[in-house]
């Protein structure tokens, strides 16, 4: 079901609901996911009250939720703000929302939301739209800002012994702000997990190669498993990376990188996520995590 609702200050939002779970989509700025959960639960993306409801103005400002850029991560174009109207259309089943050309880069952003009436899973479609005169090198990029006091997951590859199998893995990126002594981490023997703590006094930041192609966030009992593809023949910004994770005092961000492509002139280039939503309590300690989340990823579909 879409609707049309008033949500944190901003009067043009669309809900998109199947009855168990609902995203809200904001249209007076955008493209942008403002709220992700079951209904009448949490919100389980961040919302900055103070930002909630402004438009207008030349400014980047964080807002809150998923929203799209292209990376590399460059300021300020890859920081251009969507504070804006966005277009919108349902047809149906797939509410589009159309970003107009950001006057700054000659992007566009378009994201095709779609909701399953049947399963508690969302897909989404980032387009990445050169508009301008010159091919662009760029990669579409998905961030999903979470919440408070939530812990994100990420698989490790899987265990082979030495000397059986003697080349790596996957690498793991690490950027001058990051610290691998911070208590926030865990790194464990089958998976990697970011906690988000309000207390922290800095930042962080973690990238991989996740061949896997999944991530995830658990609080107070809802478990949100987020999926996206990887692509052995494709390059990858940020050596090598499709998955990143960052997090502050404020929040903590599931990333997902599409492949970098040069961009002809009124091309796109386009990266598909699927979210889940469950009900589960999620423990800390590797082993046990293991046996509690990997039943609901397997319910999950590779994109």
């Amino acid at each position: 079901m879409r609707k049309k609702v008033k949500y944190a200050g901003w009067p043009n939002c669309v809900k998109l609901t199947n009855g168990r779970i609902e995203l809200v989509v904001t249209t007076d700025v955008g493209p942008r996911v403002i709220r992700f959960g079951f209904v009448g639960g949490q919100n389980l993306m961040k919302e900055f009250p103070a930002q909630l409801g402004k438009t207008g103005g030349s400014a980047w400002r964080p807002y809150g939720g998923h929203r799209f850029w292209h990376a590399p991560e460059v300021s300020p174009r890859t920081y251009a703000p969507d504070n804006a109207p966005v277009k919108h259309s349902y047809d149906g089943r797939t509410l589009t929302i159309v970003q107009p050309t950001e006057p700054s880069t000659g992007m566009a952003k378009e994201m095709d939301i779609t909701l399953d009436s049947r399963a508690n899973c969302v897909t989404l479609v980032h387009r990445l739209i050169n508009n301008n005169a010159w091919p662009v090198e760029a990669a579409p990029w998905a961030l999903t800002v979470m919440t408070t006091s939530g812990r994100a997951i990420f698989p490790q590859e899987e265990y082979r012994p030495h000397p059986e199998y003697l080349l790596p893995a996957r690498p793991l990126v690490l950027w001058h702000y990051s610290d691998m002594s911070d208590p926030r981490f865990t790194w464990g023997e089958r998976f990697i997990q970011l906690r988000q703590d309000p207390k922290a006094k800095t930042k962080n930041k973690v990238g991989m190669k996740n061949t896997l192609g999944w991530g995830a966030y658990t609080l107070n009992g809802d478990l949100f498993i987020k999926r996206f593809p990887f692509d052995p023949a494709a390059a990858y910004v940020d050596f090598g990376c499709n998955t990143e994770c960052y997090t502050d005092p404020d929040i903590i961000e599931i990333e997902s990188l599409g492949p970098l492509s040069t961009i002809a002139p009124g091309a796109s280039v386009t990266h598909t996520e699927r979210w889940y939503l469950f009900k589960a309590d999620i423990p800390a300690d590797d082993a046990r995590l293991a046996d509690k989340l990997l039943p609901f990823v397997k319910k999950t579909k590779p994109v």
